[in-house]
C-alpha cells in the first residue's frame, strides 16, 4: 500500500510535466518552468528522505524509512533532470557556457555542487555498495546528503532573489528535520507476556 502510494507520489510531477510539455501549457517560458518545476520536486523529494529517521524516531513509525532509498532515488532523478534541462534546453550544451555560468552565477555554483554530491550518493545506494564500502564508510559517505540539500536550499534561495518565502519554508523544514535527530528516540513501551491460562 505504502510502496504504491510512493511511486505514485514520485512519478505524478514527471508525468504531469510531461503533459503540460506536450499540451505547450508551460507558460511564456517553459524551459524555465520545467527548470523550477524539476528542482522543486528534487527538494522536496531529499526532504521527504530526510525526514524518514526523524519520523522513526519521534513516532515510532518506519513506513517511510523502509523506502528511503526511493525517495533518495527519486530525488537525485529530479536533480539530474533539472540539471539536463539547464545543460541542454537552456545552455544548449554548451559547456564553455555552463563552466562560464558556474563561475559568475553563484545560484550556479551552489546547485551544481548541490548535483555532483548527489551522484556518487545515488551510485552507492545499492546493497552491493554497502557491502563493499562497510557499514561505517558507507554511512559516512551518505552523510553529505545533508550538505547537499542545505546547498540546494542556498541555490534554490539565490535563484529567486527577493521572493524567499517558498525557500524559507523549505529551509524551516531542513532546520526542523536537523534539530529532530538532537532529539531523543521515542521508547516503545515494553508489551507484557500474555498469561496462559492453566489447564483446569
Amino acid at each position: 500500500m505504502w510502496l504504491a502510494a510512493l511511486w505514485l507520489l514520485v512519478l505524478t510531477p514527471a508525468l504531469l510535466l510531461l503533459l503540460r510539455a506536450l499540451q505547450n501549457q508551460l507558460g511564456a517560458n517553459p524551459v524555465e518552468e520545467l527548470t523550477l518545476e524539476l528542482g522543486q520536486w528534487a527538494l522536496r523529494l531529499l526532504l521527504l528522505t530526510l525526514a524518514a529517521t526523524p519520523v522513526r524516531r519521534l513516532t515510532g513509525w518506519n513506513g517511510l524509512l523502509r523506502h528511503r532509498r526511493l525517495l533518495g532515488l527519486s530525488a537525485a532523478a529530479y536533480a539530474l533532470l533539472h540539471l539536463l534541462v539547464y545543460a541542454v534546453l537552456d545552455q544548449g550544451l554548451a559547456l564553455s557556457l555552463i563552466v562560464q555560468d558556474v563561475f559568475k552565477r553563484p545560484f550556479i555554483t551552489a546547485g551544481m555542487a548541490a548535483a555532483l554530491l548527489l551522484l556518487p550518493l545515488a551510485a552507492t545506494s545499492f546493497d552491493a555498495a554497502v557491502r563493499r564500502l562497510g557499514a561505517r564508510r558507507w554511512q559516512a559517505l551518505h552523510r553529505l546528503v545533508y550538505a547537499a540539500t542545505g546547498l540546494a536550499l542556498l541555490h534554490f534561495w539565490w535563484k529567486v532573489k527577493a521572493d524567499t518565502a517558498e525557500p524559507a519554508i523549505y529551509l524551516t523544514v531542513f532546520g526542523l528535520l536537523l534539530a529532530a535527530r538532537l532529539l531523543p528516540a521515542r521508547r516503545r513501551t515494553p508489551q507484557r507476556p500474555v498469561a496462559r491460562r492453566q489447564p483446569v
